[in-house]
């Protein structure tokens, strides 16, 4: 792997895990909302992320193997989706609430502040990580270079 591949991965991955940051943030956010445009509560989003090179026929895998060794090829992470969770809403009971129901029930999104904040300092790990990645390639490339004085 040469070093322009190896920043186009982790450029890619910083790229994608700021996206995840920003959906994790878009549900905290709505972590109260009871009514949208639709007329149902929030539901919470999660991204899917998928090899660039994730549909190659094995041929394709062998041709780039070769452009690989010679350190031209990149390979990096992307948005595949970005989906909603399907789980059901949870029901809570507020008679006060301009939501409720005539039982007092009111459908509030099915967001898990806690777990939405432990995929943030996932996420959040996973940017720094890549950040180390091209810091560390940037000194072996200078290293590199001073190499060749």
């Amino acid at each position: 792997m040469g070093y322009f591949s190896a920043l186009h991965a982790s450029a890619s991955a910083l790229t994608a895990q700021r996206l995840r940051m920003d959906i994790i943030s878009e549900n905290i956010a709505n972590a109260n909302t009871t009514r949208t445009e639709d007329a149902t509560p929030y539901r919470r989003k999660t991204v899917i992320f998928e090899a660039m090179n994730g549909n190659m026929p094995f041929s394709t895998y062998l041709s780039e193997a070769g452009s690989k060794l010679s350190g031209s090829s990149a390979g990096g992470v992307r948005v595949a989706a970005i989906v909603e969770d399907q789980s059901p809403f949870k029901s809570v009971y507020d008679p006060g609430h301009p939501d409720a129901d005539e039982n007092g029930m009111v459908q509030m999104p099915n967001v898990d502040v806690v777990t939405e904040m432990v995929n943030l300092i996932s996420a959040s790990r996973a940017y720094e990580a890549n950040i180390t990645s091209i810091n560390t390639t940037k000194s072996m490339a200078l290293k590199a270079l001073e190499i060749g004085k």
